[in-house]
């Protein structure tokens, strides 16, 4: 079977992840966990015998038996609205204690002692409690929401059609600056072993979601907590923040967690303004950042479905993506538009006699570009989870930013139909498409070529990079840049700045064989052409650190004449946009004093939290803790001396 289908089994749907918190450097963390037997530190993390070990170990833990008797009646599939149990299993164990105590579970839970409800948490997110206790310190009163301080960027995208451009001037940097670059503040969250959220900056503060669950409003220069809030899950989204003008300074912040609910709180205070479940299928997750536009909220919707498939008795599969419009004061929803038009039904059974069902999957797991002059909205989709295939996976969507009315799609890899199940000894959930799992996982952009005119481009995990005309979906150019593969080519996603455009590339290994070669690093494309202008590959300095790769996984962001993106060997780095060259790099994986005193490290830099950089400043978030990617706990922000 392949390795890192078992890794993703392992990582995602059984729970036996690295450590929450270590003193040690991020590449010896998987040894130190709990869950592995006591000799797994002689044993390669990466193997069969750690990962059978380590799933051995967490089903023999005492919190099986009391979830099966109070909880599996309605979280292994039974009640269509309640969170499976391996999503709940991607929340920090601290955070499903609190869900059992304080939360909306607590009535549920009221059977079980005080003991048992931390035995049913450990149990299910697979870590121990108690491994990292200590919170972000708070500020003194002086410290709070700063009205003239505005935005940087508002949405994801930092421009609403997503370029993720920062001027010299915003970022207070220029290339030659990065070489001076000091830390200002460093904090690591409580119960993490990774930092996904990308930060948001307005009013002097810096709003940024954890692993934990919990969202900080932080005072940017000094790291201290103005509030906290504590959603459902783990929130993986960036924090969308709403403008303000005038008088009139009242502001909102905008985000969703990995359990599928999305959230609206009052920015000065953290109060929960609304909160919506996206969809109702229990599997339904959020990990494309809501875009915001006017006084509507365009929410992506994916799931976590897929990783369910590894059971040969899981009915596989039901979900379909989708994008809804909730009015952003209240959260009511406006309209929703799903990617497969038809309901999944029964199409067959399994050798194992267990219903095939579908069209299912074409999930969005990344934030929509916005289009206000054709009033459009943009964004890419997924594969199929089971049979049969549909004409909208991993395909681009044009829809009607009023009303959700498709306008066009354009498919870029037909018959993609593939889950969990496809890379492991239970194959028989695979769709008989088998793969090959070439998301859209990153964001759509809408740029202008000097020659060309409006392009709308993305990035594909297949390591393709695709321009279409915005009115019709027709193609302009293609370029293959990378290799792809099940976690890229093209993962998180692009940045663009005038006739330049920035392509990080994966290629990571996935067991699989492929023509093209790997070209792990960054890269620049002509947006008028598709022609690649330079190309600089990453040397592989992992050096046998474990979950290491030299690729670039997570989405970069352009600050004034660089563009800077963190890879998965936990180096940030600065590219010169002119040719490429590396101007600056730091090492996230050495030790930073946090404002505590105390010391944390980074890891593989991950997801979609890309750099932001403002007034002299630049905030990283550092560790991948997942999906067979570095641990790490670390927000660092760096400043110009």
């Amino acid at each position: 079977m392949r390795l890192v289908g078992l890794l993703f089994i392992c990582l995602v749907s059984v729970g036996c992840q690295p450590p929450i918190e270590t003193s040690e450097p991020a590449q010896a963390a998987p040894a130190d966990n709990n869950l592995v037997t006591a000799d797994a530190g002689d044993v390669d993390p990466n193997s069969m015998q750690a990962i059978q070990d380590a799933v051995r170990a967490r089903e023999a833990l005492p919190g099986k038996q009391h979830f099966e008797q109070a909880c599996a009646t309605c979280h292994m599939g039974a009640v269509q609205k309640a969170p499976h149990k391996d999503m709940i299993g991607l929340m920090t164990a601290e955070a499903i204690l609190t869900t059992l105590t304080e939360g909306v579970m607590q009535q549920e839970a009221s059977m079980l002692s005080d003991e048992q409800k931390v035995e049913v948490s450990e149990y299910l997110a697979g870590t121990p409690i108690g491994v990292e206790v200590t919170d972000i310190p708070t500020c003194g009163p002086d410290i709070g929401f700063d009205a003239l301080t505005p935005p940087l960027g508002g949405n994801w995208g930092l421009q609403p059609d997503n370029q993720r451009t920062i001027t010299a001037a915003t970022a207070g940097l220029t290339g030659s600056d990065f070489a001076g670059l000091q830390p200002r503040w460093a904090v690591r969250f409580p119960g993490a072993n990774r930092a996904r959220s990308q930060p948001a900056i307005a009013g002097g503060l810096m709003f940024v979601g954890s692993h934990n669950g919990r969202v900080y409003a932080l005072d940017e220069n000094t790291g201290c907590q103005v509030w906290s809030y504590q959603a459902a899950g783990e929130v993986r989204t960036g924090i969308v923040v709403s403008p303000w003008s005038g008088d009139d300074t009242s502001t909102s912040l905008y985000f969703g967690d990995v359990l599928g609910n999305v959230y609206g709180l009052d920015a000065r205070t953290g109060s929960q303004l609304w909160r919506i479940r996206a969809d109702d299928h229990p599997n339904a997750t959020i990990t494309g950042t809501p875009s915001l536009q006017g006084d509507k909220l365009y929410i992506p919707v994916s799931a976590l479905e897929v990783s369910l498939a590894i059971d040969p008795n899981y009915a596989c599969c039901t979900f379909r993506g989708s994008v809804l419009a909730v009015d952003a004061a209240s959260g009511e929803q406006q309209w929703k538009t799903y990617t497969i038009e038809e309901e999944p039904l029964v199409q067959k059974q399994t050798s194992a006699g267990t219903d095939v069902i579908g069209p299912s999957g074409a999930v969005v797991w990344n934030s929509p570009s916005i289009d206000a002059k054709r009033r459009q909205l943009y964004f890419g989709t997924g594969e199929n989870m089971s049979s049969p295939a549909t004409l909208t996976s991993d395909a681009l969507f044009a829809i009607d930013i009023d009303t959700g009315e498709v306008k066009w799609v354009f498919q870029a890899t037909p018959n993609d139909a593939w889950n969990v199940a496809c890379d492991t000894d239970t194959p028989q959930n695979c769709p008989e498409e088998d793969g090959p799992d070439f998301d859209f996982g990153g964001a759509t952009i809408l740029v202008d070529g000097s020659q060309v005119g409006e392009l709308l481009v993305a990035g594909q995990k297949s390591g393709w990079v695709h321009a279409l005309n915005p009115d019709t979906g027709e193609v302009v150019w293609q370029t293959q840049v990378g290799r792809g593969g099940i976690q890229g080519g093209i993962h998180f996603g692009m940045a663009a700045h005038g006739d330049r455009l920035f392509v990080p590339i994966s290629d990571m290994a996935d067991g699989r064989t492929y023509d093209h070669p790997d070209r792990p690093g960054m890269h620049a494309i002509d947006i008028n052409t598709g022609k690649i202008l330079w190309s600089t590959i990453h040397e592989d300095r992992c050096e046998g650190r474990a979950f290491c790769h030299p690729g670039i996984s997570q989405v970069p962001t352009v600050i004034g004449n660089v563009v800077v993106g963190g890879a998965m060997d936990g180096f940030a780095r600065a590219y010169d946009v002119d040719n490429g060259e590396i101007v600056w790099e730091l090492d996230t994986t050495h030790a930073f004093e946090t404002i505590l005193g105390e010391t944390t490290r980074g890891g593989s830099f991950g997801g979609a939290a890309g750099p932001i950089a403002w007034n002299g400043k630049l905030a990283l978030s550092s560790g991948y803790g997942i999906y067979n990617h570095m641990p790490g706990n670390l927000l660092l922000v760096l400043e110009k001396k």
